[in-house]
Formats: C-alpha cells, sequence, structure tokens
C-alpha cells in the first residue's frame, strides 16, 4: 500500500507492543497447531483491550475537531463504553454513553466503572437505540446548547477512522512473527461490530503480512457482518484516498458459535474458560473471546487449519465483562 500524506492524526493511549505468547501447556493437550495469543487485553490496565486501539485514532479525530464531550453507545456491559470512559476521564473530556437496556439494580463489571469514571449515562429500550441517530442528534443540539461540542464514536470504534487501530497494529503483527520465527496460517478473533476484523483485513495488504484472517461472529451473521465491513471499506477508502481496492479482500468469518445470542453463553463457552483459564492463566470472557477461542477449538477438531504449523488469538480484552456472569459459571448447588 502506498503511503498518502492523507493519515489520520493518533492520540497514543495503548501500552504498545503487546505480548505475543505461546500456549504450550494447551497446544500440548490438544496436540495439532502451536496456539498463540497476541495480548491485546494488556494495551491498559482499566481501558484494556482492543477498543484501545481502536480509540487512539477516533479520539485524535475528535480532539482536532475541538471536541469536549465523546458520545458513544453499545451494550449496558460494554466494553468499548468503559474504555471510552476511561480515555475520556485521562483527556480531561465528558462522556455520555448510550446504553441499550436498563439500569440494573447491581452495578457491575463495566457498568460500573462507567459510573466510578463519571460518564453519563442514558438507558435506551430497544426501540431508541434502534433510532440512534435521532439520539446521538438530539444529544449534539443538548450539548451545543450549553456551549459544548459533542463528538460520537459509534459502537465499537468500529468506522472508518478506528479502522487505522488494527491496520497498524498489523505492523506490529509483523515484527512479533520475525521475532518469533513463525509464519502464522492464520490470526483468528472475535467480531461483533466488525472493525478489528476490517482493521486486520487492510493491516494485511498494507504491511504484506502471508497469514490469513479469520473471525468468530459473536452476534447477528456472516452476511450482516460482511455488508457492514464494506461499507465501513467504502468510506475509508474515500476519507483517507489509500489507492487500494478493497472489494478484492475476502472476508473470512466463520459461523455457528454465537451460542444463546448476544452477551450470551452456555455451560460450554464457561468451560472453555475455565480450561484455559486453568491451563494457561488468562482469562476470556463470554461475550467475546471466550466464543471466539471456543469455535476455534471445535472448528481445529473438526480438521480445520490441517496442517497448520501455528495459529495466532487476538485476546481482545473482556475481563470487566466476566463479573456479571459468576452465578452463570458457578450456580449454587441445589442439593
Amino acid at each position: 500500500m502506498p503511503t498518502n500524506p492523507l493519515l489520520p492524526p493518533r492520540t497514543r493511549l495503548a501500552h504498545l507492543p503487546t505480548p505475543l505468547v505461546p500456549m504450550d501447556r494447551l497446544s500440548k493437550t490438544l496436540g495439532g497447531p502451536r496456539l498463540w495469543l497476541k495480548r491485546d487485553d494488556l494495551t491498559d490496565t482499566t481501558a484494556s483491550g482492543n477498543k484501545l486501539r481502536k480509540l487512539e485514532f477516533s479520539v485524535a479525530r475528535a480532539q482536532a475537531e475541538q471536541a469536549t464531550v465523546l458520545i458513544t453507545c453499545g451494550g449496558v456491559q460494554s466494553n468499548h463504553c468503559r474504555a471510552t470512559a476511561v480515555v475520556a476521564s485521562q483527556l480531561g473530556l465528558k462522556c455520555h454513553l448510550l446504553l441499550r437496556g436498563r439500569r440494573p439494580p447491581v452495578l457491575n463489571g463495566n457498568l460500573l466503572l462507567d459510573e466510578i469514571l463519571g460518564a453519563e449515562v442514558s438507558y435506551l429500550s430497544a426501540a431508541a437505540f434502534a433510532d440512534l441517530d435521532q439520539q446521538v442528534a438530539d444529544l449534539k443540539t443538548h450539548y451545543a446548547a450549553r456551549g459544548e461540542h459533542a463528538f460520537f464514536i459509534p459502537m465499537g470504534a468500529s468506522d472508518e477512522t478506528g479502522l487505522w487501530g488494527y491496520i497498524e497494529a498489523c505492523a506490529e503483527l509483523q515484527a512479533d512473527f520475525r521475532q518469533a520465527g513463525i509464519k502464522p496460517a492464520a490470526i483468528v478473533s472475535a467480531t461483533g461490530s466488525g472493525g478489528t476484523l476490517a482493521g486486520l483485513m487492510l493491516g494485511k495488504q498494507r504491511y504484506g503480512l502471508e497469514t490469513d484472517i479469520v473471525a468468530f461472529n459473536v452476534c447477528d451473521d456472516a452476511d450482516t457482518f460482511t455488508k457492514k465491513i464494506r461499507s465501513d471499506f467504502s468510506r475509508w477508502e474515500q476519507r483517507y484516498q489509500q489507492g487500494v481496492d478493497t472489494r478484492q479482500l475476502p472476508i473470512n468469518i466463520i459461523e455457528g458459535y454465537v451460542g444463546p445470542g448476544y452477551a450470551r453463553a452456555n455451560a460450554e463457552i464457561f468451560a472453555t474458560i475455565a480450561m484455559v483459564a486453568r491451563t494457561e492463566g488468562v482469562i476470556f470472557d463470554p461475550v467475546y473471546t471466550g466464543k471466539a477461542f471456543h469455535g476455534l477449538l471445535a472448528e481445529l477438531a473438526k480438521g480445520r487449519f490441517e496442517g497448520a504449523d501455528d495459529i495466532v488469538f487476538l485476546h481482545t480484552g473482556g475481563l470487566f465483562g466476566v463479573f456479571p456472569f459468576g452465578a452463570e459459571m458457578f450456580p449454587e448447588d441445589d442439593a
């Protein structure tokens, strides 16, 4: 990909590079390819996870536009919303979160952190959340009347600007692979809003990674993500003019592992999370990484990636999202 002056500004927020580590005990137990973790759960302590890489570019754009308020949206336990609230506090900005659902009687996980950080929270019904554009427009008008400029970051920071987070992460991955002396058959991740997957696809092109990019959807279906990613690609091409024909980029999404639905999990996923924790000391969450890693193990058992020597799984964080699932993961004995 040729260089171009139309590159976005970046506000350094994440602790980079994150480690690439082998999962040797688990790999030995399972047989097959050697599994590696790209530890993007370590981008920060509180604002941890993949969202922070995207926010480096989204927030820089907001700052360039003289924003004083960051507005964003997601589920009640959104990792992205929590990361945005942390970053806003770090930079002296206000934060307003539009959360789909009701305020629970007990605050925990990401939502508890949102409140501690002082984010303004609006809880929206499903119908109101479906009309998000109007909700955002009303909020912008509200803040403008108070002499403030609000900047909207979409769900997951997954738009043409947020894509740069994982475009540039591919340069880091390339250096990781060189240092480890590996040529992975695939980089595997969860996808919930499409931005990480789309960024990895563009980054592979930009930095010449010779590895497949594969994702497990944790909600919706492959067709929904394909349309969303193609739309983000189109806006990215128009805004940044990098001279890339994104229509030729393959979108590889493996379906079948959404389970009971978005932000819901079953006993199999909980068992995978516990097994990885007890084998490698790594915590996955039931919403994103636990589902995707469970899907990866299931596909390996079916023979996918046969003949591969190394596979890299992108740990996108989500630790705080584990806490609301305690009762489901360890139900009380009724006996």
